[in-house]
Formats: C-alpha cells, structure tokens, sequence
C-alpha cells in the first residue's frame, strides 16, 4: 500500500532569541531545519497547520518541507512545550538523505482487549515506543501491539514479540517489555492533613509572584531558539 504524502509549507525566520514570543501570539511556530551536510536554516510554520500534521505523522513520518520553491524530506525531531500552558513552542525538522537508513522512535499502539483486565488485574504500559532502523520511506507511523493474548497476572508482551516489515530493523533490546499484567493494587488511604497552608500564611521571602513564574519559564523556552 502506497504512503499518503504529507507536505508542509514554511517561511524563512528572520527573528531570534527572545522576538520570537510575538511570532507566537502572530500565530506562528518558530523550527529549524538542520542535518547532515546541510547548513541549518531558521524557519517558521503556521500553528494550527503544524499542529495537525505533527499529531498526524509524530517523529517517524516523512514530510515534503515546501520552503519557497525548495522541497526537502524532513522527520519533525525535538518538540518543546511551554511549561506553563503546554502548548508546542519549537520544533526541529531533520533533513534526511532517502537513500540512508536511519533509527526513529515509533510509537506502540495498543489493540484488542486482554481478559487479565476484564477479571480486574491491571494493565501496566512499560514502554509507549521503540527504536527501528530503516528508510526514510520505510518508516511505519507506529507499530501495533495487540494485548488479547496476555490472559493472566505476570504475563507480558516484550520488543520480540513485535512482528515488523522485512525493511525495518528493530533496535530496541529484545528483551524489553512493552506491557505487563500485574494484580491489582490495594488502594492506598490519603491522609488529610490537620491544617492547610494558604499563601498567606507563607513568609513574604518565599513566595514567587505570577509574573516571576512566568517569566522564569519563558527564559527557559528561549534557549531553544
């Protein structure tokens, strides 16, 4: 089955460092496009289009980056989120040569439904993805795992259970478990303390205001640039 083919425009970015808080409240993502042999470029996607395609195709899909009449294949790589409200501030985009295997990250899907759970035992998700080793082409969007087969306490699904396409090499171990049953845990009782500590009951010289908060993570989300 052919790959549906994903492309992304982006402009050249002109602005750096700390500008680029109002390329954000603009409605844009800064990116750099870096990789072997390839001197970096500073670049800019628009938000709501770069969102839906990174939620689409993850680290592991291969994107036709439109810059001008420049075409590159790129993998997204690296995306920063704002601490404070979670949103993707920065991304990377790798550009890959599409004659050279390359390792990504690909993300485990989990299928069916495992009757360990359905009796009340807990599913417990060790590992959310892997590494493989393939073409840029070749890459999968994620890999499936199907968990009806674990149907008691202690079984487990490790990386060499995963059936993968002959052009795809995995290179996470082998004995690596991906998911496990284990029994389910007795509740654990929440003490509720005697007294509550409210802001106001803390020194003065301990307390961080909002806007100290905000801009200590701000700083933090610059560096990037």
């Amino acid at each position: 089955m052919t790959k549906e083919k994903h492309q992304m425009i982006a402009d050249i970015r002109t602005v750096v460092g700390r500008k680029v808080r109002q390329l954000r409240k603009e409605g844009l993502i800064p990116a750099t496009v870096y990789g072997h042999k390839f001197e970096s470029l500073s670049i800019q996607f628009k938000t709501l289009e770069l969102e839906k395609l990174f939620n689409e195709v993850g680290e592991s899909g291969l994107v036709e980056l439109l810059i001008g009449e420049e075409k590159l294949p790129i993998l997204f790589r690296n995306p920063q989120y704002s601490a404070i409200l979670g949103d993707l501030i920065h991304i990377d985009c790798y550009k890959v040569n599409l004659k050279e295997k390359i390792t990504a990250s690909v993300p485990i899907e989990f299928i069916g439904e495992s009757v360990a759970v359905k009796e009340g035992n807990t599913l417990i998700e060790v590992t959310t993805e892997v590494e493989v080793e393939a073409l840029p082409t070749d890459l999968p969007k994620s890999i499936e795992v199907d968990i009806s087969v674990l149907n008691a306490v202690d079984d487990a699904i490790t990386v060499a259970d995963i059936k993968l396409d002959e052009k795809v090499e995995m290179v996470t171990s082998l004995e690596q478990v991906i998911v496990k049953i284990e029994a389910p845990r007795a509740e654990e009782v929440i003490e509720t303390p005697e007294t509550e500590v409210v802001p106001e009951d803390v020194p003065a010289t301990e307390q961080k205001s909002e806007s100290d908060s905000d801009e200590s993570s701000t700083d933090k989300e610059e560096k990037a640039e």
